[in-house]
């Protein structure tokens, strides 16, 4: 039998991927992206980049969720 291994069993094994190793890194960042980046940009007080990647908006969101205290454990 192969050795091949069921993501579903190890579900966290790629939770935490970095957006630099992401496929999809490239594309437009989502409608998701987008609106959650507006509102942290906003309390922030930082401007708005809508011209972002999926990869560079994730690592933005990660930037100012900690500089607005949001998504802090």
């Amino acid at each position: 039998m192969a050795n091949d291994q069921n993501p579903k069993s190890e579900p966290f094994s790629n939770a935490e991927k970095d957006p630099d190793d992401w496929t999809t890194g490239d594309e437009p960042m989502t409608g998701a992206q987008a609106s959650y980046l507006k509102t942290l940009s906003e309390e922030a007080g930082e401007e708005f980049d809508q011209g972002l990647s999926k990869a560079e908006a994730s690592k933005r969101i990660d930037a100012l969720q900690e500089k607005t205290g949001r998504g802090a454990n």
